[in-house]
């Protein structure tokens, strides 16, 4: 049994073996053909569907898949992540970012959070201009910004400390 939520908005429960695929209970008829890897044709009730899986984050479980070239990210859970989720240990694996680090030196030419901001995985927290190119700083895992060393017109040293998180 999976859990699979389709663009953070859909939920469906699939239950797949080698002679059908139920999903929310019911079963499903599809024809599935493999063109190359990553690439499928697919017909189900009688419409034809071209399936590329654009990119797959082992790490947490998700895929990006392109429909007839509309993009779609899937989240898929198994039952071992579903016992963990019941365990509350689910979230064990999550990073814990402390401090954000100037990874070359460079002039700060944007700040764009504020000490008790939240931030989620990959919002932009600031600019940083490096051999004249301008390099946006995200964030690596989710948080609240306990405080800022820097603010625009900074120049850092590699490794000096930018932000911290709580």
């Amino acid at each position: 049994m999976y859990k699979v939520k389709v663009n953070d908005q859909y939920n469906f429960d699939i239950e797949a073996n080698k002679s059908q695929v139920k999903v929310n209970g019911e079963i499903v008829e599809v024809d599935r053909v493999a063109l190359s890897k990553g690439l499928s044709h697919v017909i189900y009730q009688h419409k034809s569907y071209n399936v590329e899986i654009v990119e797959h984050h082992q790490e947490d479980k998700t895929v990006e898949v392109k429909v007839n070239g509309k993009l779609y990210v899937v989240s898929i859970a198994d039952q071992y992540d579903l016992l963990l989720q019941q365990l509350g240990m689910d979230n064990l694996q999550t990073n814990k970012v402390k401090e954000i680090k100037a990874p070359m030196p460079g002039l700060v030419l944007n700040v764009m959070v504020v000490a008790g901001q939240e931030v989620k995985k990959g919002d932009n927290l600031l600019v940083l201009e490096a051999m004249k190119m301008e390099n946006i700083i995200k964030s690596s895992a989710d948080g609240v910004v306990k405080s800022v060393h820097i603010v625009q017109g900074d120049k850092v040293e590699k490794n000096a400390i930018l932000l911290q998180f709580s």
